[in-house]
């Protein structure tokens, strides 16, 4: 069975007038002790309420036309689960309603429609039939007696209003249904008709039947009550905003079509020409078949999407992006040789062990036509020329030059790029300076690539290993790309100033060429090919005649520098031409010559001096080689003895390494005491002390282990060391002398310091044999093996 005139989903309450409200109570009729039962599906009666219900299954339609025939009652209970389609005794409510059947209605359809009134609640005793239909053995229940209680008459005028409220807020509820409401005396028959027509669960109204008392089913009523406005009062809610919602974007709709309307009549839509521009461009392009693809799927959505929307500028710039990007376009490589190789020496003196290796690299290409680029890396001290060396390369062979700096970069999208879905999303910088300079094959220099870091927004030098891998670099993914993109005709070129720095998965992928410091003789042709010109250009000296000499240039070299590389001597340079230019201005006309005394005038009194390392020492003292991060450097290590418990204090901010050396040192002398004639009772009673002067500097590293033990030995034996000696070696506690690296640098700078002997192990010769011999004339090598070699050549006898 189910109800004519349903509750739909969007009905809160079904206005159904009794015929009578004073007969609610069924005390005027006659409940028979038997009566048939009309099995209900989705629909609870109430004593007192009207309903129209449409019997459809065959036992239904018997029991009701044999009931009409008779005397109109019949039993109406509820199923415990409407989907059962033939239900079983158990599977009906134990309580139900005694129903009056006022009209039984033939429907056109064969169908039969019973308006029915319930008179009185029952419950079943026994079901004594099921056949043809149900019957059952009842007991007419009765509500519990009433006394007179203000509460109970509370909650009947609260159940009236809260019901009226609902009425208001479900705009599907006829209005004529709160003035029914309000017409209703009877305060059961008003629990009753409420209850009825209450949108809720089936079973919630099968609750409120049973319950005997009816100030406890108006409590009941009450809750469910309250909670059907507050869904009603949500639902309203929901149903304001979203109207309003749908009022704003109709409104919305229509500007945008008047919108529209107006440009065409203007000449068009701007963004259709757009859209028409980018696959103008597009027919054009040359590129791979994955990228044509994309391209095409972007253009379609693109079409389909209203140009307002966020989304549209995010495709419209992907593929603007796809269409700047040069996707095999090359520049034409230049397999002059000889001329490549002039470029070379022109823009850059000395360097040539990287200009074989570019020319190399250029005749490979010439005669095989196609290679997959090197990863070359030039690492060497600052201001050497690491960084503009690339510009020259990319000159030598005729393609376009980019220069990525990667000091201080942390995060890892600056290298793969954000995913565009982000706000402010960009391409990573490896596809933005190919998109740049136009041309897949330019000279990329990844500048001070050492200077990586990382943190919490990822390991940028991790995200680098696929683009500096030429097996891996031809597919190069971009995250805002999406694209995979060649990079393996990009010739890249990294530098860096520390190699240990570097991640070891990374350095592995790089070709390391070593770029050593300048010798003397180097600097003065620098300055006089490139420093001196540039200078003399920038501050407007050009038509201006002066000369700046050899003699001169070394005293600025060797008096007011102590580097590597040229920057320092760059700036003194600039400081000599800011001179002559004020000189000129003052006095209009300038001398031919710039001497040395116009040198001490200008800079000031010389900062180093070499008279230090030319005098003969005080016993323990000995003059070490140090490589640093400018380059070669020289050291003192001072020891003393002092009288007292035998200690060893080393200060100077040693590393550990430099400590250890040091410890290895006293060991070795100590336990080879009578070899070098020094009385072993004296390592019992005397407390040594190793100091490295510039104290605020850090030093590390094992090269002055040869150094310490000769100061050491020195010290013990009240020798002294012989002048004009510098040494650097790695020492053993049996006596060996270990090679060391950073050879060039270190000669070079003993050279510069006017050191005339250089101790080295005998394995470093080799270092030696690579340094032009022009830069180190003057200079003896004495190569050992033992440190007995070592202090044979250092300590003087007298």
């Amino acid at each position: 069975m189910k109800k004519f005139f349903n509750a739909q989903e969007d009905l809160d309450f079904i206005p159904i007038m009794p015929l009578n409200e004073s007969e609610s109570d069924g005390a005027e009729i006659d409940v028979p002790e038997q009566l048939s039962l009309l099995p209900l599906r989705n629909t609870v009666l109430f004593p007192g309420v009207v309903l129209p219900i449409t019997v459809g299954r065959d036992k239904s339609i018997k029991a009701v036309g044999d009931a009409y025939r008779g005397d109109k009652l019949i039993g109406v209970v509820a199923q415990k689960d409407s989907n059962v389609e033939d239900p079983q005794a158990k599977d009906l409510e134990n309580i139900g309603t005694v129903a009056k059947i006022i009209k039984q209605i033939q429907m056109p359809d064969g169908g039969t429609t019973i308006i029915i009134q319930g008179k009185s609640r029952f419950a079943i005793d026994t079901i004594i039939a099921e056949e043809p239909y149900f019957k059952a053995k009842i007991s007419q229940l009765k509500d519990d007696e009433m006394l007179p209680d203000p509460d109970f008459d509370a909650y009947v005028a609260n159940i009236k209003d809260i019901a009226t409220e609902i009425i208001q807020l479900s705009p599907n509820i006829p209005s004529e249904a709160s003035v029914i409401l309000r017409n209703i005396e009877n305060a059961t028959f008003l629990i009753h008709f409420v209850s009825s027509n209450l949108s809720i669960d089936i079973r919630e109204k099968q609750e409120l039947l049973q319950l005997n008392n009816l100030r406890e089913r108006a409590e009941l009523l009450m809750q469910f009550l309250q909670k059907e406005l507050q869904f009603a009062e949500l639902k309203n809610k929901v149903t304001n905003k979203t109207r309003t919602e749908i009022d704003k974007q109709q409104r919305e709709y229509f500007l945008q079509q008047q919108l529209k309307s107006i440009k065409e009549e203007l000449g068009g839509d701007h963004n259709e020409r757009e859209v028409k521009d980018l696959q103008k461009k597009s027919e054009t392009k040359k590129w791979p078949e994955a990228a044509r693809e994309a391209f095409k799927k972007g253009i379609e959505k693109l079409e389909r999407m209203h140009p307002t929307t966020p989304d549209y500028s995010v495709v419209y710039n992907h593929l603007d992006l796809m269409l700047d990007l040069p996707w095999e376009e090359y520049t034409e490589d230049v397999y002059d040789l000889k001329k490549a190789k002039e470029i070379l020496d022109a823009d850059h003196y000395g360097m040539d062990k990287i200009k074989e290796r570019i020319l190399e690299y250029l005749a490979v290409l010439k005669l095989k036509g196609d290679m997959k680029s090197p990863i070359l890396c030039f690492y060497g001290p600052p201001g050497i020329g690491k960084t503009s060396l690339g510009r020259s390369i990319a000159n030598a062979i005729g393609r376009k030059y980019v220069r990525l700096s990667l000091g201080g970069i942390h995060d890892e999208s600056e290298v793969r790029g954000h995913r565009k879905t982000y706000i402010g999303a960009m391409p990573g910088r490896i596809i933005q300076n190919i998109r740049k300079v136009k041309s897949s094959n330019p000279v990329m220099i990844l500048d001070e690539i050492d200077k990586v870091g990382s943190d919490f927004r990822g390991d940028p030098s991790s995200a680098l290993l696929e683009v500096l891998d030429p097996e891996q670099n031809n597919t190069f993914y971009d995250n805002y790309l999406e694209l995979e993109y060649d990079l393996s005709k990009v010739l890249f070129i990294a530098t860096a100033n520390n190699l240990q720095s570097i991640q070891p998965a990374l350095r592995d992928r790089l070709e390391i060429i070593e770029l050593s410091g300048y010798a003397v003789e180097e600097k003065i042709e620098i300055a006089k090919r490139h420093l001196i010109p540039k200078q003399v250009e920038a501050h407007g000296l050009k038509s201006s005649k002066f000369r700046i000499g050899d003699k001169v240039l070394e005293k600025i070299i060797q008096d007011y520098t102590r580097e590597s590389g040229v920057r320092e001597l760059d700036r003194h340079l600039a400081s000599i031409m800011r001179y002559q230019a004020k000189q000129l201005a003052m006095t209009g006309a300038l001398k031919s010559v710039v001497t040395v005394e116009d040198i001490e005038k200008i800079l000031g009194k010389p900062r180093f001096s070499n008279e230090l390392y030319k005098q003969a020492g005080i016993p323990g003292v000995a003059v070490g080689l140090a490589y640093t991060q400018v380059g070669g450097d020289i050291l003192f290590i001072e020891a003393i003895l002092s009288d007292g418990k035998p200690d060893l204090r080393l200060t100077g901010n040693l590393g550990d390494v430099m400590k250890e050396s040091a410890v290895t040192a006293l060991s070795y002398l100590s336990a080879n005491a009578r070899k070098f004639g020094i009385d072993p009772s004296l390592f019992e009673k005397k407390a040594v002390h190793i100091h490295v002067p510039e104290g605020a500097v850090p030093k590390d590293g094992p090269s002055a282990g040869v150094t310490m033990l000769t100061a050491l030995a020195s010290a013990f034996t009240g020798k002294k060391i012989k002048p004009y000696l510098g040494m650097t070696g790695e020492i053993t506690l049996r006596g060996q002398v270990l090679p060391v690296g950073g050879i060039k640098e270190k000669v070079l700078a003993a050279k510069r310091a006017g050191l005339k002997d250089i101790i080295l192990c005998w394995q470093n010769e080799k270092d030696i044999e690579e340094i032009n011999p022009d830069y180190i004339k003057g200079l003896r090598f004495h190569y050992v093996k033992m440190m007995k070699e070592v202090l044979e050549i250092a300590l003087l006898n007298s």
